[in-house]
């Protein structure tokens, strides 16, 4: 598959990093869908009109435990192959995030290209 056959849900409650990861994602050519409120990643369900291909998730977000959402995402059998990218500030939150079922973590502030890396990895052992 090509990047553009490929969707990215970005979850953040941070504007600007969301800014920054929709702008990196569509210059590599992925469709992109953004989200300030972890409520939009954990009511995603096949009958909403597709579900992404990988959902980039912070740990972090206002009234929300981003690990709470990866477990429950992981748990549903119509979201559990969706592999996630946990991100956050905290580099000790590593082990919690694979903890949870995160496929990767990502330490803020990330490198681009780390960032890319993981993803396109992910998304080609997808295939």
């Amino acid at each position: 598959m090509t990047a553009q056959q490929y969707s990215i849900l970005a979850v953040d409650d941070d504007p600007g990093i969301l800014d920054a990861l929709r702008f990196l994602f569509e210059e590599e050519g992925y469709r992109v869908q953004t989200s300030e409120k972890g409520d939009y990643a954990e009511a995603l369900h096949d009958d909403n009109g597709g579900l992404p291909d990988l959902i980039v998730l912070d740990i972090l977000l206002s009234g929300k435990d981003g690990r709470d959402i990866c477990r429950k995402l992981k748990s549903q059998a119509d979201t559990r192959h969706i592999p996630i990218v946990m991100i956050s500030a905290h580099p000790d939150a590593e082990r919690s995030a694979r903890d949870v079922g995160a496929d990767a973590f990502v330490a803020k502030p990330f490198s681009i290209d780390h960032l890319l890396t993981v993803v396109q990895s992910l998304l080609s052992s997808e295939t």
